[in-house]
């Protein structure tokens, strides 16, 4: 069984259902699409993650799990500026396919919300009603290290291994030792996910096997959890290679590792049975 732990999937910009700016230049992926895309690279189910474009919407998601729950479940958006938005949480999982929250703080605009007291509302809810949180958040990993001591309760999945669009080739050994910071905590995962983004090199991209070694050693393969995060990946790099790049490539890891790796993992994490 293998899982992808993240996938955007996003409609055509249309006048009665219009994109941010920043998905205007962007071409979009539907959810068919992907299922077909799965099919190919051997990927059995995906997690579905609006991207930050969509308007903190998650209406296309749930139609793609309501047309295919066999194949996907979400990790929804919330509309974090809004302390009105916690009534939502309370019966978040009885909505179609929903598993959790993804949120994002790595653009001028949202970067400080981790900390300035936007989001302090969020993590006592989602603790309270155990709804696990993906976090992508490279330059406030402290943060979010805080954040986890403070609720020991509440599942956080660091996305992208922490590493900003920056950490590449040589940096991300240094990007890896910073991830490894949170290892300590129980409540925090991690995503190896979006790999090709972080190496100049052909594939097999073998500079990345060391952070990579480094950040599964001190999670362990049960907090480890791949993804290709497709969307995003260089052309150069098809979804079939994000999937072979780890389960054929990286020669540290056993077949029980992988099986947790790829999928079982993040399963249990998020209670997807």
């Amino acid at each position: 069984m293998i899982i992808d732990s993240q996938v955007h999937v996003w409609p055509p910009h249309r006048p009665d259902r219009p994109l941010g700016e920043a998905g205007l230049d962007r071409t979009p992926l539907s959810y068919q699409e992907l299922v077909a895309a799965m099919d190919v690279a051997g990927v059995d189910r995906a997690i579905l993650v609006p991207p930050s474009f969509d308007r903190d919407r998650n209406d296309y998601v749930i139609e793609a799990v309501q047309r295919h729950p066999d194949r996907f479940a979400i990790m929804g958006r919330v509309p974090l500026q809004s302390g009105g938005a916690s009534h939502l949480l309370a019966g978040w999982k009885s909505q179609p396919g929903m598993l959790g929250v993804r949120l994002t703080f790595h653009r001028d605009a949202d970067r400080p919300w981790i900390d300035d007291g936007t989001a302090d509302w969020f993590w006592s809810e989602t603790e309270e009603h155990r709804i696990p949180v993906m976090v992508h958040a490279p330059e406030r990993l402290a943060v979010v290290a805080e954040i986890a001591q403070r609720h020991p309760a509440l599942p956080i999945i660091v996305d992208h291994m922490g590493f900003a669009r920056a950490t590449m080739d040589d940096e991300t050994i240094a990007g890896a030792e910073r991830m490894i910071a949170l290892a300590r905590y129980p409540n925090v995962s991690v995503k190896v996910s979006a790999l090709p983004c972080f190496s100049t090199a052909p594939y097999p991209f073998r500079n990345l096997g060391e952070p990579l070694r480094r950040v599964i050693a001190a999670f362990g393969p049960q907090r480890a959890f791949w993804g290709s995060d497709i969307t995003r990946v260089p052309a150069s790099c098809s979804y079939r290679r994000t999937v072979t790049h780890v389960t054929e490539e990286l020669d540290f890891l056993s077949a029980d590792d992988l099986e947790w790796i790829m999928g079982r993992g993040l399963a249990e994490c998020l209670g997807w049975r």
